[in-house]
């Protein structure tokens, strides 16, 4: 995915959210539904999701200093971390808490075609904002499904967008439900069972999200094709023979760090072992762009030293 990747989706869904959001909270202040209230939290909450995932992306352009030699890459994964939390907590939590005290303390609609009437108008923005998240992402997820492209996607920007739109259409519905039922039923009680189910639904997209940006925080290696054109690349066949052990990290999004153990011919030279591992890296490069840090180290080949790299925790490539 390249840098730019995302940018789009996410102004696109910034704008949405920042619109449904006066409107959510006019339809609340006019017709007192718990479900407009959660929905408009909600709305803020994915704003400012918005603003973190736009803020995380600007600062890890951040070239690297002496104290982080390996750049900023990574902060795109805290800021999506941090995505999650708000996500569970400003809008999850709250949804609970305010279909809980509706369910409680329930009271009429007043004035029920203003929720109707802005959750016809969120839908419609929110279908726009999601239209340009799932084109976005279709550009770079290739083959890929779309669990598969959630999951194993190194670039958090777009995953989190999607996930987000995706949850605040299903919201809309269950928040239409849930005013709908209470005008139909005469019941004020299906609103607050509607928001009740906006916090549960939020909830658990707030969770999928915080497992896939812990991977990443952890430290997630290059994709099993990335890991394929590496090892192809870094063998010659000459002077470079085969791949003793490999560790692949990526440092952020668009930069991977390779390092690895290669076996090299007994009679060569020094100096045309040097000029092998040049080659080496500038193959790699080629192969695969985002390899921009590159550490080889020439060995070689026994076995007794393989198995000991092995009883390190290094294993066989």
């Amino acid at each position: 995915m390249s840098a730019s990747g995302g940018t789009k989706a996410i102004v696109a869904a910034l704008v949405a959210n920042m619109s449904i959001a006066v409107a959510k909270f006019t339809a609340f202040a006019f017709s007192g539904s718990s479900s407009m209230l959660a929905e408009g939290v909600h709305s803020v909450a994915d704003s400012g999701n918005q603003a973190l995932l736009l803020l995380g992306r600007k600062r890890s352009e951040r070239k690297a200093s002496e104290e982080h030699p390996f750049g900023y890459g990574r902060e795109r994964y805290i800021y999506a971390f941090l995505v999650a939390i708000v996500l569970f907590t400003v809008g999850g939590l709250f949804a609970l808490y305010e279909g809980y005290e509706k369910i409680r303390h329930p009271h009429d609609l007043d004035h029920w075609y203003w929720p109707v009437g802005v959750l016809v108008f969120a839908i419609i923005a929110e279908i726009f904002s999601f239209r340009t998240a799932i084109r976005e992402s279709n550009e770079v997820r290739g083959t890929q499904s779309w669990t598969a492209f959630v999951r194993r996607a190194k670039a958090p920007e777009l995953p989190v967008v999607l996930l987000e739109d995706l949850g605040a259409l299903v919201g809309l519905i269950l928040a239409l439900g849930g005013v709908g039922l209470a005008l139909l039923t005469g019941d004020p009680v299906w609103d607050g069972i509607g928001t009740v189910c906006i916090g549960v639904l939020l909830i658990v997209i707030a969770v999928i999200l915080a497992f896939e940006t812990k991977s990443l925080l952890l430290g997630e290696g290059a994709d099993p094709a990335a890991l394929g054109q590496i090892r192809e690349a870094l063998v010659d066949g000459e002077t470079v023979t085969r791949i003793i052990h490999m560790r692949t990290l990526h440092l952020g999004p668009e930069e991977l760090l390779v390092a690895a153990k290669v076996a090299v011919e007994s009679h060569e030279s020094a100096a045309e072992i040097a000029r092998a591992i040049d080659e080496a890296e500038t193959r790699v490069r080629a192969a695969v762009p985002i390899a921009r840090v590159i550490y080889l180290e020439p060995d070689i080949y026994r076995t007794q030293a393989v198995a000991a790299d092995a009883s390190d925790g290094a294993g066989k490539a």
